[in-house]
């Protein structure tokens, strides 16, 4: 439509990134946004918060690897009214815990409407393990990710599941002194790294959307808690996020040319108009890839993170802004057709082409 504004918005994940490195800390940004943009990408990192969420009608839920592959023009999104979620659980989960997770799921069925298939229990349990690098940024592993696997597939076969939430069984023991610094909102969170892999494979394999909620046992009481930790402390699971994001997250749609012909129901690459990352965090693929469109592409300075890797560094021309709302004041300009030059004092003069 005529000045619409689709923007992707890409905040790392398991980085440390001060805002979006928490649960669900950055849906303020995508509510703001969500008011000058016709339409948002973003992943789900960004929009889940453990129990809590908000569902956004220009909300587009993006898992990561889905949104390289948007990215790199290879995959359409094809939005959708409603998907059946299957439910795929670790065997390494015990009973009661795995109960807890059950009747959130059938809580929101029971409570929100959404579509759940019955679930499954890998065969094997996953065995995670969470692992740390130099930079501070978290990452992980699978002792069998061949039982994940396995397990989403007779979701997909056998229940015609069209997205998939996945629960896996996370180590109690984490480094007790980055845990202590995640609840005072000045860490990394030590689990993200390892479920942006669990997702990536799934989505990777299948193209299909899917999400993962870490199962743990609750954390003893802390007063002291920062805000921005609280989100993972309500209750006994990350669920009803994942089931919330993934119930309407749209389905991906190969762009190869040979079995691709133009829908107007699929977006892709072409579609994106500005992107928006911290300024430190410019070298993902989907931000590469994206940055060889003609999008506009936006670096937030006030959201540090542990990586320092910038656009200018990178020789990507981009708008840096100091803040959030500034990069909100910037697609308010661009919507309108205001040049954004103008959201600053200083104007230059204009001056005569070159005769050469």
């Amino acid at each position: 439509m005529p000045g619409a504004l689709t923007t992707v918005l890409i905040i790392p994940t398991g980085i440390g990134a001060a805002m979006g490195g928490y649960a669900g800390d950055a849906i303020p940004v995508v509510r703001a946004l969500g008011q000058v943009c016709d339409q948002i990408i973003t992943h789900p990192n960004v929009l889940n918060g453990a129990q809590l969420y908000w569902s956004m009608p220009n909300v587009a839920y993006v898992e990561g690897y889905g949104l390289d592959q948007f990215a790199a023009g290879a995959w359409g999104l094809k939005r959708v009214s409603a998907n059946r979620i299957g439910l795929l659980f670790d065997q390494a989960i015990e009973p009661d815990l795995r109960l807890r997770h059950l009747q959130a799921a059938e809580a929101c069925r029971a409570t929100l409407g959404l579509k759940l298939t019955d679930y499954v229990i890998t065969d094997q349990p996953l065995g995670v393990e969470l692992r740390t690098s130099p930079s501070g940024a978290t990452w992980g592993t699978l002792k069998h990710p061949d039982s994940l696997l396995r397990a989403a597939a007779k979701l997909i076969e056998t229940a015609q599941a069209q997205a998939i939430a996945i629960v896996a069984r996370f180590p109690d023991q984490i480094d007790a002194q980055a845990l202590s610094a995640y609840r005072q909102g000045q860490g990394v969170d030590p689990l993200a790294g390892a479920e942006a892999i669990i997702s990536h494979l799934v989505v990777r394999e299948f193209q299909i959307p899917a999400a993962h909620a870490p199962a743990l046992m609750p954390l003893p009481l802390d007063a002291t808690l920062s805000p921005q930790a609280a989100a993972e402390e309500l209750g006994y699971t990350f669920l009803p996020s994942v089931l919330v994001g993934l119930s309407q997250a749209p389905q991906f749609v190969s762009l190869d040319p040979q079995v691709f012909h133009d829908r107007p129901d699929v977006i892709d690459r072409q579609c994106v108009d500005v992107v928006i990352s911290p300024a430190g965090a410019c070298g993902g693929p989907g931000l590469l890839a994206l940055s060889q469109t003609q999008a506009q592409i936006i670096t937030v300075v006030d959201n540090p993170t542990t990586l320092n890797v910038t656009a200018e560094g990178l020789g990507i021309k981009a708008l840096a802004v100091q803040s959030y709302a500034e990069a909100i004041g910037v697609l308010a300009a661009m919507k309108a057709g205001v040049a954004v030059s103008r959201l600053w004092p200083r104007m230059g003069r204009l001056q005569e082409l070159s005769k050469e």
